[in-house]
């Protein structure tokens, strides 16, 4: 079994985050449709830009019934999805209650029973958000095992509910641009499971973090290079592998690159705001040079040769196969150089410069959120 890049979810209210809520809480004509501003600019960016699918949660109260028929709502509801749509903004499941708060259905917010799909599924709740005017929308975050983001408050910042409910909220924005900078601003992280026949890997990566790593793989040498790419990179690594080492070390350090290059290939995401391009560095008598590029095209370039069958505890033909392996699965291109007498002193600095490689082109500009490419993606 591998678990790899779980899909993260914004779980969206309607009627006061979408459009703006009328004061008879209805909106069931289309003079009543307006929208919040800015709504339809972040939105769209944080769709098409970031990695989340999106999902409508509404509760339309007694939706079907006389007091509100379903032909006054449907042209309502259709029009908010075209005019989503003109911006690219599409969902993956729309879901409305009928009910009222009185029936206390568990489908109807707070209830989940309508995001079992969600629940069981493998999906990144802990990193997925609901966002809503609402402490039930907030409620509702809280019984998904999600984070919240109040917008257009609705309830004032007191009493015993919003108390029980503030852990759950990340922030109260006051318009969409603020929800915006929120989730463009948060720390690109990733966990990863990996489970085969030959390997069982737990992973995990912040790029944001302090250089700071946990890693044990069973192989001591191995280990100290995975900690030279928390370290010069900046990043947070968390690597445990237990592999079937009595065989011999080829499945451990593959499994681990592949599962190094899924956790890189899903924290960089859709590539927004990185420097994509990234070092040379020199260590005592060798040098080495490190290339990269996120444009999403697998390749490896490989000019480094060794004398000794082994440094420390591994095969030095494993290390152009862990390169090979990282690569392919990050779809990221490497070319990589080095030189020396040296034979650890060689290879380490390799894993260095792959490091700062990694810091220079993974380095986001907070100002500039666009995707470095002419194509428009990568």
């Amino acid at each position: 079994m591998t678990s790899i890049a779980k899909q993260k979810i914004l779980f969206l209210d309607r009627d006061g985050v979408l459009v703006h809520e009328p004061s008879d809480y209805q909106v069931d004509t289309i003079d009543k449709v307006t929208f919040p501003d800015g709504m339809l600019t972040s939105l769209s960016k944080i769709a098409n830009l970031l990695s989340y699918k999106l999902v409508m949660i509404t509760n339309q109260d007694g939706l079907g019934t006389e007091s509100f028929p379903e032909k006054d709502f449907w042209p309502v509801q259709e029009l908010i999805l075209r005019t989503l749509a003109s911006v690219a903004v599409t969902f993956d499941e729309i879901h409305i209650d009928h009910s009222f708060a009185k029936d206390n259905s568990p489908y109807r917010k707070p209830g989940t029973a309508r995001l079992k799909k969600y629940m069981n599924g493998d999906y990144d709740l802990e990193n997925s958000f609901v966002i809503g005017d609402r402490l039930s929308d907030m409620q509702l975050a809280k019984n998904l095992g999600c984070q919240g983001i109040r917008i257009h408050a609705l309830t004032e910042n007191d009493g015993e509910d919003y108390d029980s409910l503030k852990p759950t909220i990340s922030i109260d924005a006051k318009n969409w641009k603020q929800v915006e900078d929120y989730l463009f601003n948060l720390d690109r992280t990733s966990k990863a499971i990996r489970n085969t026949n030959e390997t069982k890997i737990t992973a995990s990566m912040n790029i944001d973090g302090a250089g700071k790593a946990n890693v044990n793989t069973g192989l001591p040498f191995f280990d100290h290079m995975l900690d030279q790419i928390a370290k010069h990179s900046g990043m947070d690594l968390e690597v445990q592998c237990d592999g079937d080492l009595e065989v011999d070390e080829h499945h451990t350090i593959e499994d681990v690159a592949i599962t190094i290059g899924s956790l890189i290939k899903d924290v960089i995401g859709k590539k927004v705001g990185i420097n994509r391009y990234g070092f040379a560095l020199p260590m005592d008598d060798c040098r080495a040079q490190v290339l990269l590029d996120f444009g999403g095209r697998s390749w490896l370039e490989w000019n480094a040769e060794f004398k000794r069958e082994k440094v420390g505890d591994l095969p030095t033909e494993m290390f152009f196969h862990f390169f090979k392996s990282l690569s392919e699965k990050a779809e990221i291109n490497l070319n990589i150089i080095a030189e020396g007498e040296n034979e650890h002193h060689k290879i380490e600095s390799i894993f260095k410069a792959f490091a700062r490689a990694l810091k220079m082109a993974m380095t986001q500009d907070k100002q500039d959120f666009s995707i470095p490419t002419t194509k428009g993606m990568l």
